[in-house]
């Protein structure tokens, strides 16, 4: 009876502590929003001005706002959300997962995010723990769509458009689902896919139906499947590791830095560099300045673009919590030294990253915006789910940039399993 009682008072005090660890991974700002001297709502910050800011802003944002790329806004600090069904799994399941002998090695994650407790640099692996929950966060929720998407190829020099595409994307978690049915997952699965990607452009003419699809394994040491369907050829081909690190149909991104980082988590060294709080770029969509270019059927408008180029949303920025993540490519191959980001410790959003050239200089500086799910959509609203709403990646090198312009949906309608098979791009004509 001793050691029953025991046991349960055991079990009590683990189940208070994941319950505080939880709420304290989900609610940073439970004791208060971050504050920095001089910032508040409605301050422009410029390159007469950033000095005095440079503190709470990234080294990269800080270099192209002082070297006169754009001004950005400050707006008012607010909690995002996450989505229910998702925070229920990490007060079930959080502790439970386990980092494996090597990189790339996860055991016991079920659902929700993997490591809810605090990094800290005294951690050898805390790296490793927070892009663990950056793969398997939130981002886009089970099943979602960004439909349509504008893609916009410019050069900073003469401030010229030079390319406009209009695609689809669809998003797909096969496994650990927590919010949209099926739960927890998708079957049949025989692959064990973790995650699907597809993509499909619509415009312009000359690379109308070029669809892409990405098939990640739940086996992250395992290489995901990328294929690749050009609509004239008429054919699909598998597309080699490698060339996830070339240029995206002429961007300024590669396949790898689709939603901040879309590659294995063993293709990288991480480490954790410590928690701060820095300007990122959170907003409501309904509150911003958008542009009436569009002319969307349901009426839904887009963030507009400003700065040297048109290469910078136009956006406001809060002061947010974040976890200053460095990743440096394995491969010695690989185009980059390292890239580092900047995970939003609330939604784990990787809205700021910095990409360094072999030789260890600035090359890109990435920007995704997010929004409120609530102040956007009707469909969003109530889904806990942070909606990428615009991005820019500008290559400071070449002055040039890339921008996307996004309309969202967490419809699971729009995803349906089917679109992340082969033989659906061979049938997309």
């Amino acid at each position: 009876m001793k050691r029953t009682l025991i046991a349960l008072a055991a079990g009590l005090v683990a189940a208070a502590a994941t319950a505080q660890t939880t709420d304290a991974t989900f609610f940073p700002y439970r004791n208060g929003f971050p504050s920095f001297p001089g910032l508040t709502p409605g301050t422009v910050i410029n390159k007469d001005n950033v000095d005095k800011f440079k503190d709470a802003l990234d080294p990269a944002n800080f270099k192209l706002i002082k070297d006169g790329w754009y001004e950005i806004t400050v707006g008012e600090t607010f909690d995002f959300p996450n989505a229910k069904g998702y925070v229920e799994a990490t007060k079930q399941h959080g502790g439970k997962a386990k980092l494996g002998p090597k990189v790339g090695n996860i055991e016991g994650f079920v659902a929700g995010r993997p490591f809810p407790e605090e990094p800290s640099t005294s951690d050898p692996r805390a790296g490793e723990k927070v892009i663990w929950n950056f793969k398997y966060g939130i981002n886009w929720g089970d099943n979602a769509a960004i439909y349509p998407f504008y893609w916009k190829y410019k050069n900073a020099k003469t401030d010229k458009v030079e390319r406009t595409l209009k695609l689809n994307f669809h998003l797909l978690n096969f496994k650990h689902r927590t919010d949209h049915q099926p739960l927890p997952e998708v079957t049949p699965n025989p692959g064990d896919l973790f995650r699907g990607i597809y993509v499909q452009v619509l415009e312009p003419q000359d690379l109308k139906n070029t669809q892409l699809l990405i098939q990640k394994y739940s086996d992250d040491t395992k290489f995901d499947d990328a294929y690749l369907y050009l609509g004239f050829q008429r054919r699909v081909r598998r597309l080699a590791a490698g060339q996830v690190t070339d240029s995206f149909l002429g961007a300024d991104l590669m396949i790898e830095d689709f939603e901040g980082y879309e590659s294995r988590v063993s293709d990288y060294k991480w480490t954790f560099l410590g928690a701060k709080n820095i300007l990122m770029p959170y907003y409501k969509h309904n509150d911003m300045k958008l542009t009436d270019e569009f002319k969307d059927p349901s009426g839904y408008k887009f963030v507009d673009f400003h700065g040297k180029g048109g290469c910078a949303p136009m956006i406001t920025w809060q002061l947010r919590k974040v976890y200053e993540l460095q990743g440096e490519p394995l491969n010695p191959a690989h185009p980059l030294s390292k890239r580092v980001m900047y995970l939003d410790a609330q939604i784990y959003g990787a809205s700021r990253t910095m990409i360094y050239d072999r030789k260890g200089e600035l090359w890109k500086s990435f920007t995704i915006g997010k929004a409120h799910p609530d102040f956007h959509l009707p469909i969003n609203k109530g889904t806990g789910i942070g909606m990428d709403d615009s991005f820019s990646m500008i290559d400071v090198q070449a002055e040039r940039c890339t921008t996307g312009q996004f309309k969202g949906q967490v419809d699971p309608k729009l995803s349906p399993p089917s679109y992340f098979q082969v033989q659906h791009m061979r049938g997309g004509d």
